[in-house]
């Protein structure tokens, strides 16, 4: 049986080896890319230095990330994700090149439930082609679930492709 730690190192292994290949894949397309959840800024971060010529936008209820983390006020979207995702709709239309969400605390019914809030309001934002990258299973209704990529653990991590 897997211990916490290992559950751990699972997650964070299969996150970067999930972004870095959504960032590869999706860099041909102009729309900017979301993070949705900030926390520590360790994705943002990562994203920040790997992705050129699209803006990161990060949606969070309070910045309280590692200094160096931290996104620029212009591109910070502050409040709670069921209403500045529909917000972020009238703002954007359906132009995100790649989204990332790790929203999920450690009650997999919680997460689970979130998943199953925010699928819809996530789903029109993302450009045709594009891809959400996330730490939980998502329920969409137009968008295939991708094999993940070399270095992932199945069930980590989630990719998803908007056809």
């Amino acid at each position: 049986m897997p211990t916490r730690l290992d559950l751990f190192i699972d997650r964070m292994v299969s996150q970067r080896a999930c972004l870095d290949f959504a960032i590869a894949e999706t860099d041909p397309l102009p729309g900017p890319v979301f993070e949705l959840g900030l926390g520590n800024g360790r994705t943002y971060h990562h994203m920040r230095e790997r992705i050129r010529g699209r803006d990161i936008y990060v949606f969070e209820r309070a910045v309280g990330a590692h200094p160096d983390s931290i996104p620029p006020e212009d591109r910070t979207i502050l409040g709670d994700v069921r209403e500045t995702l529909p917000a972020a709709l009238d703002r954007f239309g359906a132009s995100a090149s790649l989204i990332h969400a790790d929203l999920g605390g450690h009650n997999r019914d919680k997460n689970d439930a979130f998943a199953r809030l925010i699928s819809p309001l996530v789903e029109p934002l993302l450009a045709p082609g594009g891809l959400m990258v996330s730490s939980d299973r998502m329920y969409f209704e137009q968008m295939q679930e991708l094999p993940l990529p070399e270095g992932a653990v199945e069930g980590r991590c989630f990719v998803y492709q908007r056809v």
